[in-house]
C-alpha cells in the first residue's frame, strides 16, 4: 500500500467490533514502529500503557469524551467500543514538554495499526484526574493522549468543505461525514 492509500484508510474511527481481539504483540510491535521516530533533543520522554481486555478496556472507557461534534452521541455502545487502548504518558522526569513527540508517535502508531487492518481514534478529551486515580499512576507521568484501537465496523467517508462548515456529522445510515478543506486552500502564495 503506498502512503497516500495508508493515509486515506487511517480515518478517526469510534465504532469497532468489540468481538475481535487486538492481541498484546500487536500492540508491543506498534508501539516498536513509535520508538524508531524523531524525538526533539532525542529525549524520547514518552511512556505507554497497552490495554487489550474487556476487563482493563472497562477501566479506560468512562475518562474518555468520543466525539465533541456529536453531542447527542454518548459514544460507541456495548459491541462497538475499541478492543485495546494505548494510553501515551510524558514522563516528566526526563523532559518537561511532548508536543512535537506526542504527534509524530501517535500518527506513526496509528498509520501502523491501519496498515494491518485495525484503525482508531486519537482521543485528548480526557477525565485526566479519574484516569490517574484509576490506573493509580505517579505524578511523574502526565497523560497525554488515549489510542483507542479495533476493527472499525463503521464507514469513514471525506467531504469537501462547503461553506467552511468543518464539524464532522453523521448520516441516517450511520457513515461519518469528514469534511476536508481543499489544497488550494491551505497553501498560501504570498
Amino acid at each position: 500500500m503506498d502512503l497516500k492509500s495508508l493515509v486515506l484508510k487511517n480515518r478517526s474511527y469510534r465504532r469497532f467490533n468489540e468481538t475481535h481481539k487486538v492481541e498484546y504483540p500487536v500492540l508491543e510491535k506498534l508501539i516498536d514502529l513509535a520508538r524508531f521516530t524523531p524525538s526533539a533533543g532525542n529525549r524520547q520522554p514518552l511512556k505507554f500503557l497497552l490495554f487489550n481486555t474487556p476487563e482493563k478496556c472497562d477501566r479506560i472507557f468512562p475518562s474518555l469524551s468520543w466525539a465533541g461534534y456529536l453531542k447527542e452521541w454518548p459514544g460507541p455502545e456495548e459491541g462497538e467500543r475499541p478492543s485495546a487502548y494505548v494510553v501515551i504518558l510524558g514522563d516528566k522526569s526526563i523532559f518537561e514538554s511532548f508536543g512535537t513527540d506526542l504527534g509524530i508517535v501517535a500518527q506513526t502508531i496509528m498509520l501502523g495499526a491501519a496498515e494491518i487492518g485495525l484503525g482508531g481514534c486519537m482521543i485528548q478529551s480526557i477525565k485526566k484526574e479519574d484516569l490517574r486515580q484509576e490506573l493509580k499512576l505517579p505524578d511523574i507521568y502526565e497523560i497525554l493522549l488515549v489510542l483507542a484501537i479495533g476493527k472499525p465496523v463503521e464507514e469513514v467517508v471525506i467531504d469537501d468543505v462547503k461553506s467552511g462548515e468543518i464539524k464532522y456529522w453523521r448520516d441516517v445510515n450511520k457513515i461519518h461525514h469528514v469534511p476536508k478543506r481543499n489544497l488550494s486552500d491551505l497553501i498560501l502564495k504570498l
